[in-house]
């Protein structure tokens, strides 16, 4: 029962770390990346549909992405959804491709997705430490009901700080590449 919530622990911190990881890859470092505009929801007959389910996302350079939707009629509508994402992107239209160049971060806006980034970071570790935290208690609930020993116990509570200090060591690399990735002009 114990290794079961040790594996369990195991499973849920590292769900936190590919949430981390989706939620850095929103961030835009200059580059771009398909990944960019996963968020963007574009009205599709009445009904807000991901982007990525109406047109294909590519890169063109290091500095344009391109959208080609699947419908002629969508364009209008993926351009002012891009355009009111939030990302400070300004959609340009060229017959059926849309092409969303990227500008060249500000030092100061660097510096404030860097704040982000270690925003985003501390969440995961408390979601971790969360983890961490329903396991003990599952793990002295075993202890009173008897079914585990005292000693397990200590011993599963170890093992499970391990766990817990693994996951929050890659939730720091995964920061430290992200601030690099920013920081690099």
């Amino acid at each position: 029962m114990q290794e079961e919530l040790i594996q369990d622990a195991d499973r849920r911190m590292k769900k936190c770390l590919e949430s981390l990881k989706s939620e850095l890859a929103k961030l835009r470092t200059g580059r771009a990346h398909p990944s960019l505009l996963e968020h963007v929801m574009v009205p599709y007959y009445g009904n807000p549909t991901p982007l990525s389910q109406i047109a294909s996302v590519n890169t063109l350079d290091s500095r344009t992405l391109s959208v080609s939707p699947w419908e002629k009629n969508l364009v209008p509508a993926i351009e002012k959804a891009i355009g009111q994402s939030g990302l400070g992107l300004n959609p340009v239209t060229v017959g059926d491709l849309i092409r969303i160049p990227l500008p060249p971060l500000t030092e100061d806006r660097r510096r404030d997705m860097t704040k982000v980034v270690r925003h985003e970071v501390e969440n995961a570790r408390v979601a971790i430490r969360n983890v961490r935290r329903d396991t003990n208690a599952g793990l002295k609930e075993l202890e009173k009901g008897k079914e585990i020993t005292e000693d397990a116990l200590r011993k599963a509570e170890e093992k499970i700080q391990k766990l817990t200090d693994q996951h929050i060591q890659l939730a720091d690399q995964m920061m430290a590449e992200k601030e690099k990735e920013l920081m690099s002009i």
